[in-house]
């Protein structure tokens, strides 16, 4: 099911007796999802993932924007009218009742002409329970069952309603780092095979990576861009989505261009060919630094630490952004650590360039 919004916007009424203005949740948010996609919404705590969310499942209404399911307006339509499977944070599993009949009960309440018959509810349970690796732990109830398992009990509810739209909101918060690589892994599994155009709300950018066809980041109730998440980690438009994807973080420099090259303090370490002489922020990420023994940029060092196949070098730099600088570098390279300071050279393609005062990016 394709979903298209359309100028969706939602405000809030201001609770602040001093500041009166109204707090814009989603600004103007435009955007079709492929029938059939994995869409991850991307961002801080408070930039509108959830409440975006929301209006789509109709928990919201929108203050203005349309929103199509396919060619249906379903704006204004109830939640339970839309076909929607939604799946919370916390779950939200009925503590008395077995796995069984948590995964049932959704299907107990239709009514009139979506009302089904015992056999093929109980076909139903089957095969959401099987489609999520549950038919061992039908009778058990939610307390015996792990955080991994609950979370899967309900997803399977979500999806015995065989809706048109499945939608997670921080459906792995909860889990220990173990589980949630395994249950991320699970849910794209689990969408894969259903096909069922999925949304998933997260603010770990490793997550949202690791498993969306596309992401879409969010500031402030603001898209600020939309794509494949390699080209988005690759290509930033700003430096907040530059800041916001990568682990370890980019690197961030106060820098000038002068004469077409770009200096970090006195280090002219890229070309900049055609761009005019300004101050400007430069974001190297981790894996962007070349070990040379001659190279342009020079650092103090901090220390090295080893991680297998990759070496991290931690740095300091006066022009640096922040208290470290960190560089990923081949463990093949011997580094003695009780060096006073470490040179490197920049790869073009994994630096960035930023505008000082808007913070949108340069391109060279």
């Amino acid at each position: 099911m394709k979903i298209v919004l359309k100028n969706l916007t939602k405000t809030f009424p201001s609770r602040s007796k001093k500041l009166r203005q109204d707090v814009v949740a989603v600004n103007d948010f435009n955007f079709e999802i492929p029938d059939g996609e994995l869409v991850g919404l991307l961002g801080p705590s408070g930039c509108g993932k959830s409440t975006t969310l929301n209006l789509i499942c109709g928990l919201e209404r929108p203050t203005g924007g349309q929103i199509f399911f396919g060619e249906e307006d379903v704006t204004g339509l109830a939640p339970e009218h839309r076909g929607v499977g939604m799946v919370f944070q916390n779950y939200a599993l009925y503590p008395h009742l077995t796995v069984r009949q948590n995964i049932l009960f959704p299907l107990q309440n239709l009514k009139g002409k979506d009302r089904l018959t015992k056999e093929e509810m109980t076909r139903r349970t089957e095969k959401a329970a099987k489609l999520v690796q549950l038919e061992g732990l039908m009778e058990r109830r939610p307390s015996e069952l792990s955080g991994g398992q609950q979370q899967r009990v309900a997803i399977a509810r979500a999806l015995v309603k065989m809706p048109r739209v499945l939608l997670l909101d921080e459906p792995l918060s909860n889990l220990d780092a173990r589980l949630r690589l395994q249950t991320r892994e699970e849910i794209r599994k689990i969408q894969r095979s259903t096909g069922i155009t999925t949304v998933f709300v997260t603010h770990d950018q490793e997550e949202a990576m690791s498993i969306s066809d596309r992401i879409v980041v969010m500031k402030e109730g603001v898209v600020q861009q939309i794509g494949r998440p390699q080209e988005v980690y690759d290509d930033p438009v700003n430096l907040f989505v530059a800041k916001f994807l990568g682990t370890p973080p980019i690197n961030v420099f106060h820098g000038r261009i002068k004469g077409e090259r770009v200096y970090i303090g006195e280090d002219a370490v890229l070309l900049a060919r055609g761009v005019p002489d300004q101050e400007v922020y430069v974001g190297i990420r981790p894996e962007g630094f070349l070990w040379q023994e001659e190279g342009p940029l020079h650092c103090e060092m901090g220390r090295v630490e080893v991680m297998g196949r990759d070496i991290s070098i931690v740095s300091s730099h006066k022009e640096a952004a922040g208290a470290q600088i960190r560089s990923i570098i081949s463990a093949e390279i011997r580094v003695d650590p009780a060096q006073e300071t470490v040179r490197f050279g920049v790869k073009p393609n994994k630096a960035y360039l930023f505008k000082k005062e808007t913070k949108e990016r340069i391109r060279i």
